[in-house]
């Protein structure tokens, strides 16, 4: 079997089972009653079922980790059972998390720990050589929660979440191919499947939520496989940021702004750009349409010119972080006027 033929069996795998896993959550959503009520903090308008991440968790341990030692050079199961130990405690804990709300301490520290692990195995190889390799761990550790939880807080409308996934992991999938690296490109492509086959039940309208079940794992993931790349090519470092900057900077500038005004930033809000722009009558459609343009016109090329060029693979990254951050304020800016205006208008 050629190596194209097997990432393509391995991501129509990962497809069937993500499929057939939300599928399975929907109906035990409704059966439970597990759903996501409307409210002022939110941007849908009915209740609707919450869960739906499993097929991603499901996608991501059950075929993807099994591929990408299976297709790898050398397979190293310890290796593949420490992600999957990680992954599996994400998920368990926004399964939890789903069903009843748990305090930050215990999701956090499931975060951390999990990310330990993951970091673990990402310096091992390096630290072989030179134990002084270990000193990145506490700062890896740190972009690996960040990552957790940067796209559990973009997890906030139709489509957005799994359409990011699907950019993100293909991308990752496409460098490890690059490299020659079948096994991480399989993990890559079989968790951007997993996200596929749940945006069949989350596209605009959703019939069910991912919930932190799959947010968690799904941002977890993106973590670990650029940490593989990275680990086997490190001048790749720079396309791996770009890949995902879209969410980092939406994310981080939004928490940022939060902590210092004071606000409870872990608490549920919508002042994301993308949730601007629903308040603002943007559909949900519409607003993932103008992140994936964002994603394609903007991010894609300057990800492939960091590729291509990797000694300027850290000005393309400050490029994508600055053009973004310049969206993020200039919109919020817009939003802001424009419902100044509507209110404005309204009182009249």
């Amino acid at each position: 079997m050629t190596p194209i033929l097997a990432l393509a069996v391995v991501a129509a795998c990962a497809l069937v089972l993500s499929v057939t896993l939300t599928f399975a959550a929907l109906a035990y959503a409704r059966r439970r009653g597990l759903l996501d009520p409307p409210g002022p903090r939110r941007s849908h308008k009915l209740p609707t079922p919450r869960g739906g991440g499993v097929g991603i968790a499901g996608a991501i341990v059950l075929v993807g980790l099994p591929a990408w030692q299976l297709l790898g050079p050398a397979p190293d199961r310890m290796s593949a059972a420490m992600v999957a130990v990680a992954v599996l405690a994400v998920a368990l804990v926004g399964w939890r998390d789903d069903h009843a709300p748990l305090p930050v301490a215990p999701r956090l520290a499931v975060h951390v720990g999990a990310a330990l692990l993951v970091g673990a195995i990402a310096l091992a190889p390096w630290a072989a050589h030179d134990a002084r390799a270990w000193g990145w761990l506490i700062p890896l550790v740190a972009v690996l929660v960040g990552f957790i939880n940067a796209h559990n807080f973009m997890d906030g409308i139709d489509g957005i979440l799994g359409q990011q996934g699907l950019f993100v992991l293909s991308g990752y999938g496409l460098l490890a191919a690059w490299l020659g690296e079948a096994g991480i490109a399989a993990l890559a492509f079989a968790a951007a499947a997993g996200c596929l086959g749940f945006l069949f039940f989350n596209f605009p309208p959703a019939r069910i939520f991912m919930g932190d079940v799959g947010s968690g794992a799904l941002g977890l993931a993106i973590g670990a496989v650029a940490a593989l790349v990275v680990q086997h090519a490190p001048v790749l470092l720079w396309a791996c940021l770009i890949l995902p900057s879209a969410f980092l900077v939406d994310s981080g500038l939004t928490l940022a702004r939060r902590m210092l005004g004071g606000q409870r930033w872990y608490a549920p809000h919508r002042q994301h750009l993308y949730q601007w722009l629903v308040r603002l009558n943007w559909s949900h459609a519409r607003t993932d349409a103008a992140y994936m343009s964002w994603n394609l016109a903007v991010v894609a090329p300057l990800a492939w010119l960091a590729t291509r060029w990797p000694v300027h693979g850290a000005w393309c990254f400050a490029a994508a972080c600055l053009a973004a951050a310049a969206v993020w304020y200039g919109g919020k800016r817009g939003c802001l006027d424009a419902l100044r205006q509507r209110r404005a208008h309204e009182r009249e």
